[in-house]
């Protein structure tokens, strides 16, 4: 699993041993199983995630309904608002896989990028394409019909349909 995570870094920074090294000892891998809720609402988090293999949903319970808002699989990171807004969660993560994820929290990545600051450049190019992206897609939901946003996910996010349940689908 490092190896992914590696070759994904190394698309924004090269890494030399002693910093593959740095990042390996602060145990940064986890493994949870499909069902798995990584976040409720109403919980407060300090945690990052990157999905190296599997697939996280997140979702809002109103009136007693799911609404999914987004899937996270292999190669995506995913910062919880309430990290940033240290406020209560609004929404649950919860794996629809088993999954394997790279966890990091505000005090490790501070450590991280004193020790190298490269990483504070991986993260700020990386956040940049994230942000790019949401603006994007959330322009799409905005002047597309439902018709429109299903087949869309059909031409940008066809594992999907074979991956995520289709009530979840369906609340996407």
């Amino acid at each position: 699993m490092q190896d992914i995570l590696f070759d994904f870094i190394s698309k924004y920074i090269t890494l030399t041993e002693d910093e593959k090294n740095a990042l390996l000892s602060l145990y940064l891998f986890r493994s949870e199983k499909k069902g798995v809720v990584l976040l409720k609402e109403g919980q407060n988090s300090k945690e990052s995630y990157f999905v190296l293999k599997g697939c996280i949903r997140t979702f809002y319970i109103i009136d007693g309904e799911e609404k999914t808002t987004a899937f996270y699989t292999e190669m995506d990171a995913f910062t919880p608002h309430c990290v940033v807004n240290k406020a209560p969660s609004e929404y649950y993560f919860s794996c629809i896989e088993n999954t394997i994820l790279t966890i990091t929290n505000s005090d490790k990545e501070l450590e991280i990028n004193s020790k190298f600051p490269k990483f504070d450049i991986m993260c700020r190019k990386l956040s940049e394409e994230l942000l790019a992206k949401k603006q994007i897609d959330f322009d799409e939901f905005k002047i597309s019909s439902p018709e429109q946003r299903y087949l869309s996910l059909l031409q940008k996010r066809p594992d999907l349909i074979q991956r995520v349940p289709q009530h979840q689908l369906a609340s996407y």
